[in-house]
């Protein structure tokens, strides 16, 4: 029998490209290397090394050295998004998420394709830009002869009347969203929008509850939220808000969404009212990791990424660049009811996440990781992480209020973590 220390040594390096982030990437290294070397997979034990990539010149031929590499500016940033691309096309490194569809994919896209599934998204009109470039002749002449007039006020009737909301089509962290509820706000919103090409989308009323789910592999945790409340307040820290049918309704929705287009850490945001569930957000593939917002939920978003980061990186897991569009269409298309189209889709996306055999994966090498995170958020390495986020975030005479804030929620989680694993 062959010993562990006998077993061939493969090393996999873990990228992690991001903004202005502290905290989540501190608590993430710390737990891969608490995990130490004794992952033994399929006859070989695994070496994990994490590094935080740079913003530099490439040349396209260069290799990439990284086996998966973990996304957090891609979106927005240029030279990462194809750099990305590159290390996809030509070095198989695998990518959280797929840095092609979110380009192409944006939100108006995402829109298109759920409504196309038959999920129930909220009535939204696309509309044209208000401002123009003047300095553009091609699209002064192209605005004289082809762009038709239109009412905004008749827009809003068509959508089904206010509220509404304007966002652009593209989205990303909030920006430009304005909740409309007259034609003063609509105009106001409209002139403000400039060069943005903006949606204007109908607003659910006497809504009961805003859910956003956040999804890391097929990894799914709904979170009750609060969008009118100040950043640190907008998760609610509440169990069993949703009965068994939204549960599973707004888990299979997630992990549909994040299947079709490849977004593997990404959140979906739904507005409830009993048993209609509509879909408003769910191009988030930067989706929120800070302590400051997720706080008690933080724990378990940097465990889900340590278990699909490790499980992407020992399966050698590839992204996905056909994307299988048509196979969920054939179902869309197809005369059966909802709910039965709703199990084929999550169908795909089981498969896509390849849930069974991450399961066994991590009950079968990562069973040790709660206990490893249970102590590390109990730490005093991790209370000076806290401390300085803290300091970070609010104004020095505000310092003492959210550290002992946020030292109440991380022991709160502490505790209820406890608990759990006392009874599992």
């Amino acid at each position: 029998m062959q010993h562990h220390d006998e077993l061939p040594h493969t090393l996999r390096r873990i990228g992690l490209l991001l903004g202005n982030e502290y905290a989540w990437p501190l608590a993430y290294e710390t737990l891969i290397e608490k995990l130490g070397s004794h992952l033994n997979y399929q006859g070989r034990r695994f070496d994990f090394e994490v590094e935080r990539l740079t913003i530099e010149p490439f040349d396209l031929r260069q290799p990439v050295r990284q086996h998966v590499i973990i996304d957090r500016l891609g979106y927005w940033h240029m030279t990462v998004r194809e750099w990305l691309k590159k290390s996809t096309l030509m070095n198989d490194s695998h990518t959280v998420n797929n840095p092609f569809t979110f380009q192409s994919m944006e939100k108006h896209s995402a829109y298109c394709v759920m409504i196309r599934l038959g999920f129930d998204i909220p009535e939204t009109w696309l509309i044209p830009q208000k401002q123009w470039d003047i300095n553009d002749d091609r699209a002064r002449v192209t605005a004289e002869n082809y762009h038709q007039l239109f009412e905004l006020d008749e827009v809003v009737e068509k959508v089904g009347g206010y509220p509404v909301f304007m966002k652009p089509y593209d989205g990303g962290g909030w920006r430009g969203v304005t909740h409309i509820k007259n034609r003063a706000d609509l105009h106001k919103a409209y002139d403000e929008s400039g060069l943005q090409t903006m949606h204007i989308q109908k607003g659910i009323k006497d809504y009961e509850i805003f859910c956003r789910c956040l999804g890391c592999g097929p990894q799914i945790l709904p979170m009750r939220y609060d969008p009118d409340q100040p950043l640190h307040n907008r998760y609610r820290i509440e169990h069993g808000f949703l009965n068994a049918y939204q549960g599973d309704y707004l888990t299979k929705l997630t992990r549909i969404i994040n299947a079709f287009f490849g977004w593997e850490y990404n959140s979906c945001e739904s507005l409830l009212r009993g048993s209609d569930i509509y879909p408003i957000d769910f191009a988030n593939a930067v989706p929120d990791t800070s302590l400051i917002s997720l706080h008690y939920y933080f724990p378990w978003a940097i465990k889900a990424l340590v278990r699909w980061s490790l499980y992407c990186a020992v399966t050698e897991r590839k992204t996905r660049l056909d994307l299988q569009t048509r196979d969920y269409f054939a179902i869309a298309d197809r005369d059966i009811p909802f709910n039965e189209k709703l199990d084929l889709y999550h169908d795909l996306a089981q498969r896509y996440f390849e849930t069974e055999r991450f399961d066994v994966f991590c009950a079968s090498h990562l069973a040790h990781l709660d206990q490893l995170t249970l102590e590390y958020f109990s730490s005093p390495e991790w209370d000076e992480i806290l401390i300085e986020r803290c300091r970070r975030s609010f104004p020095a005479h505000e310092h003492d209020q959210f550290i002992a804030h946020y030292r109440g929620l991380i022991n709160y989680w502490v505790k209820t973590e406890q608990d759990r694993l006392s009874h599992h």
